[in-house]
């Protein structure tokens, strides 16, 4: 009796030919497909919109530092033909409209000792036109201070420059005399409001020789300030 030795190959089944081919694994466990990655037009065109303005953002800045210069501005308010001290000034950055022309912040010294032309708002941007070397009163003027209530006063703000008459009031129990008032003509060079008494302190110049009889007028408290036209 012979013996027959001989190597045998297991057959695949047709159960491990399908589970191969389907993913799965020797237990019986199947294996997930990859996820499919969809795009999201909208997510695109948000971030793109994102870069851009970004960019935009980063220009502007730019923009603004370069052109940006440092020009002289009023720490505090300087009234007009006050006398201008180092301490009402302060240096500022900004960025300028090229139709104005602040005083530089290399010739702030200069303007130490000057006057203002005319009222200096605290913020407010210093330009050479608003300071003067000129003294106030000038020669041959004087500036007398005229203290008045609100009834006393026009209805409209005054400011530097304007064109007023003081006029002589008979008062609370006189009666207004016939003829032309006696007013004199003044310019006004500075209004000083008083909350504590409610009247309002107006400095205005006369000629040398009618500040006498303005400042005893003004004394009695009988007089009005009249606005003349600022028509010029």
């Amino acid at each position: 009796m012979s013996t027959l030795n001989s190597t045998h190959t297991a057959p695949t089944t047709p159960a491990m030919g399908q589970a191969g081919r389907s993913g799965a694994v020797p237990g019986g466990a199947p294996i997930a497909p990859p996820p499919k990655l969809r795009r999201r037009p909208m997510l695109v065109v948000a971030s793109i919109a994102a870069i851009c303005l970004g960019a935009l953002l980063a220009v502007w800045a730019y923009t603004s530092t370069s052109t940006a210069r440092e020009v002289v501005a009023a720490r505090a308010t300087v009234q007009r033909g006050e006398l201008i001290d180092r301490d009402n000034l302060i240096v500022v950055r900004v960025s300028l409209d090229p139709a104005l022309n602040p005083v530089p912040a290399s010739a702030l010294d200069s303007l130490v000792g000057q006057r203002a032309a005319m009222d200096l708002p605290a913020g407010g941007l210093v330009t050479a036109d608003a300071v003067t070397a000129a003294v106030l009163p000038g020669k041959g003027s004087s500036v007398v201070g005229v203290s008045l209530p609100p009834a006393l006063l026009p209805g409209e703000l005054l400011r530097a420059g304007d064109h007023v008459r003081v006029v002589a009031t008979p008062g609370q129990q006189g009666d207004v005399a016939e003829g032309e008032q006696r007013s004199i003509a003044a310019i006004v060079v500075g209004v000083h409001p008083d909350a504590q008494t409610g009247q309002t302190v107006v400095s205005v110049q006369v000629p040398y020789a009618a500040a006498a009889e303005l400042a005893a007028r003004a004394a009695t408290g009988k007089v009005a300030l009249v606005l003349d036209s600022r028509e010029r």
